[in-house]
Parts: C-alpha cells; structure tokens; sequence
C-alpha cells in the first residue's frame, strides 16, 4: 500500500511544475471562490452574527470535510477499473486498493486541514482542547465514506452508469447539507429533507467544534455510525462475493 500512496502522488504531481503544491491550491481556491461570493458579494452572514470571519470558518469547518468525502467517493468509484491491469495481473489482497485510496485522500486533506487549523491559531479562534473531537468525526466519516465507495466501486465495474450517477448525486448530496448555509433558514416545509441527511450532524459536529467551542453532539451521530460499521461488513461482503466476476469483466 505504501508503494501504491508513492506511486499515486508521483503520477499526480510529476510532471506539474509546481507539484504537490496543487493538493494545496485546489481546494483552497473552492473555499476563497465561495468565501468571497457569499461572504463580500452576496454579503451572507451567519444568523445573530455580522462578523464576516465567523461565516468563513464555518464555511471552512464544512466544506474541508465534505471535500475528503467527496474525493473518497469520486476515487473508489474508480478504483477498479483504473487498477484493472494490476488486478488482473498480480495477486494480491485486492481490498488493499480501497484502503490505499482512503490513506491516500487522507494524507491530501491533512495538508490542506493543517493550513486550516494555523489560520485559526493566527487570527486567535483555535478551538483549544475540544478540536480533539474532529479525530472521530473523521473516523467515522471514512469510515462511511469506505464502505460506501467499495459498494459503489464495485457495481460501477458491472454498471458504468453508476460512475456518472453518482456526480449528480453528490451535486444535490452537498447542496442538501448545511455547508455554506446555516440550517436554521431553511424553511420548516424543507427541513425534512435535511432531517433524513446522514451527513448533518457529521457537518453540524465540525460547525460546533470550529464556531462554538463546543464537542459534538455524538447522540445525533450515532445513526451514521451504526450504518457506516454495517455498510462497511457489508460492501465487504458484496466485494468478495464479486472479487471473482469482477476480475473476469476488466
């Protein structure tokens, strides 16, 4: 695996001339292009606080997050059919390639999470000892987004469509979910849209740890950890049920 996180970051960055760097810029430049349109263009605040600073450390409290996910998803879904060569060639634990991925994608968001954090350190809003609380969320989070991914990666070798479905999904799967907008002025007529989405209280408890200071609530969480370990089992379960047939299609 650690041959395969050396190989994915050289075939990323070999040729760019200014190399890792990009894992830095790219995700940076989503959060100032949204920073500046909702914040100085649209002037967005959040309710009950004018303070323009408030509104980009929740923008970035959720979106950095939402980011790792998005990429995890967008990975695995290809996982597959991009190593299809390796598979059908050398043998190997063939779920290693899901793991890879979620190590790999890990290692980009920590770059770009730890400029994160020395922005909050410099301008004094650092959340002190409750920050220890974003460990679990991002267990949990991979966790879900693992076995979501190994599910989606593996039908999306039978089912190509599955890859094209899951861009929309995740178009409508962010707007659905308080990232640059605070729940509390969706109308109540929509709120159960937000209600039924397993990723709030995930996004909710980054919002409480970064803005407020305070340790997630883990109550409202618990049904997103009870179905990332059983989604987890079971896109296991599917992966080595089709570790075969899948082999055979590429």
């Amino acid at each position: 695996m650690f041959g395969l996180i050396k190989r994915d970051f050289k075939s990323k960055y070999l040729n760019s001339a200014l190399g890792s760097l990009w894992s830095i810029l790219n995700p940076l430049a989503i959060i100032l292009v949204y920073t500046l349109i909702f914040s100085q263009i649209m002037g967005a605040r959040l309710p009950g606080d004018n303070n323009t600073l408030a509104y980009s450390i929740y923008l970035c409290a959720g979106l950095l997050p939402w980011q790792l996910f998005s990429e995890m998803l967008s990975r695995l879904q290809n996982i597959f059919l991009e190593q299809g060569s390796l598979l059908k060639k050398v043998s190997f634990p063939r779920s290693a390639l899901p793991i890879y991925t979620s190590i790999s994608a890990s290692i980009n968001f920590s770059i770009i999470f730890l400029l994160y954090i020395i922005f909050l350190i410099a301008i004094g809003k650092f959340p002190g000892a409750v920050f220890i609380h974003v460990f679990p969320l991002l267990l949990f989070q991979q966790v879900f987004a693992l076995g979501l991914g190994i599910i989606i990666g593996t039908l999306n070798v039978f089912f190509r469509d599955i890859g094209h479905i899951l861009g929309v999904i995740l178009q409508f799967w962010s707007w659905l979910t308080p990232l640059v907008y605070a729940r509390s002025i969706i109308p109540e007529k929509f709120q159960v849209f937000i209600n039924w989405n397993i990723m709030v209280p995930l996004v909710e408890g980054y919002h409480n740890i970064f803005l407020y200071n305070k340790a997630p609530d883990y109550i409202s969480i618990l049904p997103l950890c009870l179905v990332s370990i059983l989604l987890l089992f079971f896109s296991y379960i599917v992966f080595k049920k089709l570790d075969k047939e899948m082999v055979d299609e590429l």
